[in-house]
């Protein structure tokens, strides 16, 4: 029988311990065997997962300085698994995601792959199989990627040999916030190492609230967007398609910003901040001096989060008025460790959401007639008993194998 490759999974967290304590216990529940997961992160966070059953079998880093290129490298340091997966801290993993993440890389030749992203309803994709260019806009792939492309991979679920990793000498600490992981894509391809798509390995993304952006997707500041982009286009486009990008990033994000102007998120002044903002950053970019290739660590020994084999997942269901006591159930069984989902209907029409509790149960709700995939009638009759079934069958591969 054939062993799956040891896996790390690094989650780097600033400034949100709640996160990291939800998307520790989602990682928790996954299949794969083996894995061992890596957290890198402040002060606030190491407090935060300190209580956690597995929180003594998780290596740790503390992350003083927000930057997530040095963080990633600082996590990769401690990862002895052959391949290292990234998950950021407002993540959920589908508990099949490891299983579906490290499949292509049976190829020998495959040294990084990417998965599906969905958004905050936890049905709709937000990132899917992209490729990027020179000038680091991202396009659809249909079909093979373009020659001239690279692979884009979603720096919120990709997965890396550690030996390409260190041959690359890491992330590049320049790119402290956007286009880190777009970075290490252009160069896999430069160094003609293969990626590839996993589209079954899925993460729910909750873009949550940062110090760069409000709850609601306001920025708060355009700084590091600016400062990425003109050092990605200085490592990897020509001066004539440098000055081009940079003039449509410019257009782009005062376009983004004048929108929240009209909505009233943002004022005029606070407007002219941000683009203020966006100039500096984009002027250190051009400046800041190339960083060093960072030598990825002789790694301490591996050590597997939840050794033997994962427990039995549990499925449960019931109406709307059953929610209590239902989720008491399911939150007995999440806290021993299981893969949880709760099916909760109302007989209504209104639209179904997907969610990972805080104390780690999947939760589905909706109504009875209502769409679970945006591109269903708005209105469509079912039993119970057949639009669970219908249900489950929509998940096949996802949640369970």
């Amino acid at each position: 029988m054939t062993q799956t490759p040891k896996v790390s999974v690094v989650i780097v967290s600033h400034g949100r311990p709640a996160l990291l304590r939800r998307a520790l216990i989602g990682v928790s529940q996954l299949f794969y065997r083996p894995f061992e997961v890596v957290v890198i992160a402040d002060q606030a966070g190491l407090d935060a997962i300190s209580d956690l059953p597995l929180a003594d079998r998780v290596k740790s880093g503390h992350q003083a300085v927000a930057n997530i290129s040095a963080a990633r490298n600082q996590g990769a340091d401690l990862a002895a698994g052959a391949i290292v997966a990234f998950l950021d801290d407002d993540a959920v993993p589908e508990p099949t995601w490891l299983d579906h993440l490290t499949a292509p890389f049976a190829d020998p030749e495959l040294m990084a792959a990417t998965g599906t992203v969905l958004g905050r309803n936890g049905i709709s994709v937000q990132w899917a199989q992209r490729s990027v260019d020179a000038r680091g806009v991202a396009h659809p792939v249909i079909g093979p990627v373009p020659t001239d492309h690279a692979v884009k991979l979603e720096g919120t679920n990709m997965a890396i040999r550690r030996d390409a990793l260190k041959a690359l000498g890491g992330f590049d600490p320049g790119f402290s916030f956007f286009l880190d992981e777009t970075d290490l894509a252009w160069r896999l391809k430069a160094a003609e190492m293969r990626a590839g798509f996993a589209p079954l390995a899925t993460v729910h993304h909750g873009y949550a609230e940062s110090l760069r952006r409000s709850a609601n997707r306001v920025p708060r500041s355009l700084f590091q967007i600016g400062a990425s982009s003109a050092l990605y286009l200085r490592k990897h486009s020509d001066p004539e398609a440098m000055e081009t990008r940079l003039s449509a990033l410019l257009r782009e994000q005062s376009d983004r910003v004048q929108g929240f102007v009209r909505t009233g998120d943002v004022s005029v002044d606070e407007m002219r901040h941000l683009l203020e903002d966006l100039q500096s950053g984009i002027a250190e970019g051009r400046s800041v001096k190339p960083a060093l290739a960072h030598m990825v660590a002789v790694p301490p020994d591996f050590r597997p989060l939840t050794p033997g084999q994962p427990p039995e997942p549990l499925v449960l269901m019931g109406r709307w008025f059953q929610r209590k006591t239902l989720l008491e159930q399911a939150e007995l069984a999440a806290g021993q460790g299981r893969s949880t989902s709760l099916f909760l209907l109302a007989p209504t029409v209104r639209a179904h959401r997907v969610s990972f509790s805080n104390s780690g149960v999947w939760v589905q709700s909706g109504g009875l007639f209502g769409p679970s995939d945006r591109g269903q009638p708005r209105f469509r009759y079912s039993s119970f008993a057949a639009r669970i079934a219908q249900e489950r069958s929509r998940l096949a591969g996802i949640r369970w194998i």
